[in-house]
């Protein structure tokens, strides 16, 4: 901020600028909102939409029929697991009581013992008969689930037939259409761009100043933050051959106008030290001088040295006496700082 300007004038400056900041911090919510919609604009493609509809509905009925029946067989197959465990437990325990018996009746030798001998082994036979019976439920489930597994793992070597040239299509159809949303969304960005170069030139420097700002920071933030990652994976050739354009164009016109500045200075050194004076700014002059430059030509001068009255680079006063008290005084000055006499001034404000 310049140090010449008056303490409310430097609070008003800042304050624009933060009004300026605020309005391109309501524009860049409003334009992220905008840019992320765009695409909505077209419908989301799927991979189903690529594939044969009649073999699409084939598959995955086979598919969900197989599904379902390996569900059911591996339900089926844990309950007849149960039940041979059980069944093999329960024939476990009959066997190893009915081998203490056994030995009990060869030590006794008692023949009267020989009808609990048979009913004995018929239990154990209808034991092991039951363990055999479950066993081969679980068999059959093992077979009913394998058989599904095997309709299930043919169904998906049908569904990746139409899956690969539906995957390609899609890729293909899914480029398109990122495409055709980033050129949606350059064309709500580019134009953007252009406004804010027309509102740099001409606008910048009016009473509106904030407002052309805000929309200047606006819209590159757009370009350069907001429709980056939003770019197919070549946009980003267009985020750096824009950027490359725009600083190409801002170099020649910085180039120009720096060339420009230079020859103005050298017009103006020529003048007279009153003629250069009047295109001078009041704050601009007191900023100058107080960094220790000169007003007129910019450059470094020893203001604490009491006999510099005038730029030993462009010859401009800088330093005068007052005609009322002709104390040295500040040739810029509008009053004189030890008696309050008006300076015959003509910088602008």
């Amino acid at each position: 901020m310049s140090k010449g300007l008056r303490l409310t004038e430097k609070w008003m400056q800042r304050a624009l600028w933060l009004v300026a900041f605020v309005f391109a911090g309501f524009l860049i919510g409003l334009g992220s909102l905008i840019v992320q919609n765009v695409r909505d604009v077209e419908e989301p493609l799927t991979l189903e939409q690529f594939m044969d509809p009649v073999q699409l509905a084939s598959v995955q009925a086979e598919r969900e029929a197989a599904h379902k029946a390996q569900e059911q067989a591996q339900t089926r197959l844990e309950q007849a697991t149960q039940k041979h465990t059980v069944a093999s437990a329960n024939t476990a325990s009959a066997r190893e009581t009915f081998g203490n018996w056994l030995a009990t009746r060869q030590v006794t030798a008692r023949p009267e013992q020989d009808p609990e001998l048979i009913k004995r082994t018929e239990a154990l036979d209808a034991l092991a008969s039951a363990e055999r019976t479950a066993l081969a439920a679980v068999e059959a489930e093992q077979q009913t689930l394998l058989d599904a597994t095997q309709a299930g793992e043919r169904a998906g070597t049908r569904w990746r037939a139409l899956e690969e040239p539906a995957a390609k299509a899609l890729f293909e159809a899914q480029a398109a259409r990122d495409l055709r949303v980033f050129g949606y969304r350059l064309a709500l960005t580019l134009p953007l761009l252009l406004v804010a170069g027309w509102l740099f030139k001409h606008k910048r420097k009016t009473p509106d100043w904030p407002f052309a700002w805000g929309f200047i920071l606006f819209a590159l933030f757009t370009f350069f933050f907001e429709l980056v990652p939003y770019l197919p994976s070549y946009g980003g050739y267009v985020r750096y051959i824009v950027g490359i354009i725009l600083t190409v164009v801002a170099g020649r016109y910085a180039i120009r106008w720096l060339q420009g500045y230079l020859a103005r200075q050298k017009l103006a050194e020529a003048l007279p030290d009153a003629e250069r004076r009047q295109g001078m700014r009041y704050d601009v002059a007191q900023t100058r001088l107080a960094k220790s430059l000169c007003p007129g030509c910019e450059r470094a001068v020893d203001l604490k040295d009491g006999k510099n009255d005038f730029c030993p680079h462009c010859g401009i006063g800088l330093f005068n006496r007052c005609t009322a008290c002709t104390t040295r005084k500040n040739a810029f000055a509008r009053f004189c700082f030890a008696c309050g006499a008006a300076a015959n001034t003509t910088l602008a404000d």
